[in-house]
């Protein structure tokens, strides 16, 4: 029998993304969404909260956390606590501690919990990880902007404590990295320029470090960029590699590699169906541990208000 899963928080990601890779996949059937708003795919059954939908009696065996990290902790406790598994967008948590608190609730009720980073599922990363597998890495950066207005637009939340900031989007590009990398890496400096009128950065830069990686290691991000910028570049042993389009596309010297155009969340549900069907779990919080590290590290620069 195909998994009946519902969507909490239906917004932007979840009618984009979500919801086309949920019909596309035979392991699942989407039975439900739940939105404050009452919001959800045309015919299918929609609710205020959890609650709401627990007391409905509709069979539902997994959820989809598609809301802010904020308010995903408290809707993680209650779905697990129902027994159902759960996939959670990225971040998982809006802490390191939450987070941890989540997994363990999970492993509690013996359901399958996937902290997803959809970046992750792109068509060029596995190739990418592959290159770089067992190879000295000689330089590194990461260059991750785009537009806040095109992609948050009217979104207050992304400037509040616990909303990341431009690290909402970069983010992603740390998970790529940890991903890819065959060494682990750690934030060793961090510059963090945030607008007056707001509490979190509107662009950052990073500086890496660590065993095998190299001095000339840093990340910059920045969120008032019209032109979206997904880029990660690598020199390793005399080549030069580029995962670009946030994880789509890759170069290999200069020369673009074959790496096929499936987007980023069918793969995901294939895996979360994995991670269900063997009451698995897979929790990597190594993208929010840096995020977390340069905030703790970071120079915290006032820039001018941004409205």
């Amino acid at each position: 029998m195909s998994i009946a899963i519902a969507i909490i928080g239906y917004g932007k990601i979840a009618e984009d993304q979500h919801v086309p890779a949920i019909r596309a996949n035979p392991d699942f059937h989407l039975a439900a969404s739940v939105s404050r708003r009452l919001a959800g795919p045309p015919g299918v059954p929609a609710f205020a909260s959890i609650a709401d939908l627990s007391a409905s009696g509709l069979p539902i065996d997994a959820v989809a956390l598609c809301n802010t990290p904020t308010e995903r902790p408290a809707t993680a406790f209650e779905a697990l606590a129902a027994g159902w598994h759960v996939l959670m967008e990225k971040p998982p948590a809006a802490t390191l501690a939450v987070a941890e608190q989540i997994a363990a609730a999970a492993r509690a009720a013996g359901v399958s919990l996937f902290a997803s980073w959809h970046c992750r599922f792109g068509p060029a990363v596995a190739a990418a990880k592959a290159l770089l597998s067992g190879r000295r890495i000689d330089s590194l950066l990461i260059d991750w902007r785009e537009d806040v207005r095109k992609w948050h637009p009217g979104q207050q939340w992304i400037w509040q404590p616990g909303g990341f900031g431009v690290f909402d989007p970069g983010i992603n590009g740390l998970s790529l990295l940890s991903e890819i990398l065959p060494v682990e890496l750690a934030i060793s400096a961090a510059r963090l320029e945030t607008p007056a009128n707001h509490q979190t950065p509107i662009a950052a830069r990073l500086d890496f470090s660590g065993p095998g990686i190299p001095a000339n290691a840093h990340g910059l991000f920045d969120w008032l960029e019209p032109d979206d910028r997904w880029n990660i570049h690598i020199g390793f042993e005399g080549h030069t590699l580029l995962l670009s389009h946030g994880g789509s596309r890759l170069t290999l010297d200069e020369v673009p590699q074959e790496v096929g155009n499936e987007g980023e969340y069918p793969p995901l549900y294939r895996r979360f169906a994995e991670l269900v069907n063997h009451r698995e779990s897979e929790v990597d919080l190594r993208p929010l541990q840096l995020v977390a590290d340069a905030f703790l590290l970071g120079e915290r620069v006032t820039v001018p208000a941004f409205e």
